[in-house]
């Protein structure tokens, strides 16, 4: 693989002049930054849908997935609330980023600032089937927790 291999293109209108197109900080990275378009502040456990001033055109059978900046959750309490958030190929709104504070402290955004991560990610498309009986595994009905904390 190559700086220049791409497994698809996604279009990108700027809905306002000062946002930034998502860009890749290293080769070889999954994500690419999303920015802020705005100033504001989250006070502790506050959300807010932040703007991006960006829509996208992303080609039929992909996805985009914003996801949180992990030194932006670590540091600063700062996440994506509905993570990853999705945004369907035929959306062709602004993308905002829901972001909650879980700190104890506000927390400034500000415009131009990184926020949050967007990954291109292909769809596999199921048929649900209804039916009467599920095969059998070995963890079974087993849920939350039932695999212990331990080795």
């Amino acid at each position: 693989m190559s700086e220049n291999d791409f497994s698809c293109v996604v279009n990108i209108k700027k809905l306002t002049p000062d946002a930034h197109v998502p860009q890749y900080a290293h080769f070889g990275d999954s994500g690419a930054d999303l920015f802020s378009t705005a100033d504001c502040t989250l006070q502790p456990m506050e959300r807010h849908a932040v703007s991006t001033g960006l829509a996208a055109e992303i080609p039929a059978g992909f996805e985009l997935q914003v996801r949180p900046k992990s030194g932006l959750a670590l540091k600063s309490g700062l996440t994506v609330l509905n993570t990853p958030g999705t945004i369907d190929f035929g959306y062709r709104g602004e993308i905002k980023v829901i972001l909650i504070n879980l700190s104890s402290e506000p927390y400034h955004i500000e415009k131009g600032q990184k926020i949050a991560q967007l990954v291109v990610a292909p769809i596999a498309y199921a048929e649900f089937k209804e039916v009467n009986e599920l095969s059998d595994t070995t963890r079974g009905e087993g849920g939350f927790g039932s695999t212990g904390l331990n080795k």
